[in-house]
């Protein structure tokens, strides 16, 4: 089981590190242009914000426990990714992308797994 989450934690932290580099090196239109057209309700600092937590994300579902550092903010790392997904997955209904959706929830189960487990049964306390 902790190599399934560590392989999980790497891949999320994978996915998260390309997005939220994205969404600070590229323009609004060029990423709406790309297909993140869920991205057109935002403001360009809301995006940015979102490109800087999904950093953030993707560094705290690796790097503490790899480094030995509080490897409690892991499963921490994941409550949060499962917030933003949470409120990905909203925005997509809203504008009615479904296969968005279920890529968004698949993201979120992912992370909600992560907790679960680093919370619980594969926790790096004890």
């Amino acid at each position: 089981m902790n190599i399934a989450l560590w392989i999980i934690a790497g891949l999320l932290a994978v996915i998260f590190l390309a997005s939220g580099i994205m969404k600070l090196a590229q323009s609004k239109e060029k990423l709406t242009a790309s297909g993140m057209g869920a991205l057109e309700g935002f403001g360009d600092g809301t995006i940015k914000a979102v490109g800087v937590l999904e950093i953030l994300a993707a560094s705290g579902l690796v790097l503490p426990a790899a480094l030995d550092i509080a490897p409690v903010l892991v499963p921490l790392a994941a409550v949060g990714v499962v917030s933003l997904m949470l409120c990905a997955a909203i925005t997509h209904a809203r504008r009615r992308e479904f296969p968005a959706v279920v890529a968004t929830m698949t993201f979120l189960t992912l992370a909600a797994l992560t907790a679960w487990g680093r919370f619980g049964p594969e926790s790096f306390t004890g």
